[in-house]
């Protein structure tokens, strides 16, 4: 992985690109969500690094990237530090993607560095705070991680999601097509490698984040608003997403829901690069 310093924070990513030079002008930046890291793209990064410059980073608190005080993990302030990295890593402006909390990041970088922004891709994510979000819990977990690591929450959480009635099929499907042990070490790992105070705190920021839905007409590059069609809690969401911002299209990825690009992967695939081609250099 690469390692970039910006505002005093180490932000690390995984970079490809066409072998003979000759992709798109314009970087594709996918960014994560929450307890997520590079490798929740790590499947799609060869097929679209064939023709685009591709950049995935791990966020603050995530991954291999830096970790900060309790307080200042907010949304707002990994935007200013995520749209500082684009320009240190010389991808701005860039088509960006953002997964969940990934994408309540991007759309607060596409209203305050609009110029950096080609153009943007929410995924599964929402402009308002997410009520579904049950804070008590997310207290709880974080004691378990605080106490006992990670990787003692990540084992928790695998021993309650056969019997977890909210747990998607598509999510229980990709387990079955992985095969246990490889889907679990992934699980794993995106957990394992995140700070336990970047878990509390990002879990209250998305519960509890403004919304941003009356500054949604703002937003003026071309925007993809992207949904696995069983992700429930993000479908209504993802309409005011595509109906606030002018002349957003919105992507129902059928047999999906919250990993559409490991649940939907061939749609997934079609539908980021038609947004991608309709979309000047």
């Amino acid at each position: 992985m690469q390692t970039t310093l910006v505002d005093g924070v180490e932000i690390a990513h995984e970079e490809a690109a066409p072998a003979n030079g000759e992709g798109s002008g314009t970087p594709l930046v996918l960014m994560h969500g929450y307890t997520g890291f590079w490798k929740d793209f790590e499947g799609q990064i060869s097929a679209l690094a064939g023709r685009h410059r591709v950049l995935v980073p791990d966020l603050p608190g995530h991954g291999e990237s830096g970790r900060l005080p309790a307080g200042q993990y907010r949304l707002d302030r990994m935007a200013e530090l995520m749209a500082e990295w684009l320009v240190a890593v010389d991808a701005a402006p860039c088509h960006l993607l953002g997964h969940s909390m990934g994408g309540m990041i991007v759309l607060r970088m596409a209203l305050e560095h609009p110029g950096r922004i080609a153009s943007l891709v929410l995924m599964d994510t929402s402009a308002a705070r997410l009520g579904f979000i049950q804070t008590e819990l997310i207290d709880t977990a974080a004691r378990v991680a605080r106490e006992a690591g990670m990787a003692a929450l990540a084992s928790i959480l695998r021993a309650r999601a056969k019997d977890d009635p909210e747990r998607s099929q598509p999510d229980r499907r990709v387990e079955e097509e992985w095969g246990g042990e490889r889907f679990w070490h992934w699980r794993g790992a995106r957990m394992e490698a995140m700070d336990p105070e970047a878990y509390a705190a990002f879990g209250h920021a998305m519960a509890d984040a403004p919304s941003l839905e009356e500054r949604l007409a703002e937003i003026a590059c071309p925007t993809l608003v992207m949904v696995g069609a069983e992700d429930e809690p993000f479908l209504a969401p993802s309409e005011v997403l595509a109906s606030e911002i002018p002349g957003a299209l919105l992507a129902t990825l059928p047999s999906a829901a919250h990993q559409p690009q490991n649940e939907s992967p061939v749609a997934w695939l079609e539908a980021l690069e038609l947004h991608l081609e309709r979309t000047p250099s």
